[in-house]
């Protein structure tokens, strides 16, 4: 797997975890940022690259800021 392939998987995981952790459904942030479900979907599980428009949208849906951290 490549550097970026990890990256979108490790960003994936982060926002479905904080979903979860908040119980919001896969829907409803769909609904909160405008994208569609199967979307969200694809992006929990690392197979959808978004750029940073989605990405914020996102965020500020789960009450979080997007920050550049290297874990």
């Amino acid at each position: 797997m490549i550097k970026n392939e990890q990256e979108r998987q490790r960003i994936g995981e982060d926002i479905a975890a904080i979903r979860a952790e908040q119980g919001i459904t896969q829907q409803e942030l769909a609904d909160r940022t405008g994208l569609l479900r199967n979307h969200v979907c694809r992006i929990e599980k690392g197979r959808l690259s978004v750029g940073f428009d989605h990405l914020a949208a996102i965020a500020e849906a789960l009450g979080k800021k997007v920050a550049f951290i290297d874990k």
